[in-house]
């Protein structure tokens, strides 16, 4: 996915709500604010890269219904507003349920103002794997607690947690678990092939 950084004067940044209201002006647009306030804007992903996220979502979605005591899940089109003050969206997330409950409505209604438990990104054909690794970073820096970055053309896998060192998954033919965070969930990445 090409990225264009629309940049602002740090004086002039844009508060969370002026950032909402472009996004939702812009749907077309895949829209994030990194932790400096500049504006990085995305062109949306190609077919593959859509199939490929739709399946994923589609796995990952099951296992949210089947535990919906545990927490929710969320799809590419959601934003969460992290310590750092970036704006980031994944391909996927899942929050726990009393962390997304103790939110106000209001919150939860724009880009809520908390770092999802857990991510995926999913990485297309035009995306960078250097700037999706450092986004994966910048993911745990800021309170995920388990992130997986999945790239389906060279059927890589890395597993991303604090304190820990990265894992990096060769091929396609293992599965990705949710150890104690996501309970009983597992991703076969064949399904991603």
């Amino acid at each position: 996915m090409d990225v264009f950084t629309l940049r602002f004067p740090a004086e002039d940044s844009l508060t969370d709500d002026e950032l909402f209201r472009i996004c939702t002006a812009n749907k077309e647009l895949r829209i994030e604010r990194d932790e400096f306030g500049q504006l990085l804007i995305m062109s949306p992903a190609g077919s593959f890269s859509s199939n490929r996220n739709f399946i994923l979502n589609g796995i990952f979605a099951k296992w949210v219904e089947l535990n919906p005591h545990l927490g929710y899940g969320f799809d590419s089109s959601g934003g969460f507003i992290l310590p750092d003050r970036s704006m980031r969206s994944p391909d996927a997330a899942w929050i726990k349920k009393e962390r997304w409950e103790s939110l106000t409505q209001d919150d939860q209604e724009k880009f809520a103002p908390i770092c999802p438990d857990f991510v995926i990104e999913l990485k297309s054909k035009s995306d960078s794997l250097p700037q999706l690794k450092h986004k994966m970073e910048k993911w745990i820096a800021n309170g995920v607690e388990l992130g997986w970055l999945i790239d389906p053309i060279e059927q890589k896998a890395y597993v991303y947690q604090p304190n820990k060192e990265v894992i990096e998954v060769l091929d396609f033919h293992h599965k990705l678990t949710g150890n104690t965070l996501l309970s009983g969930f597992e991703l076969d990445l064949q399904r991603l092939s």
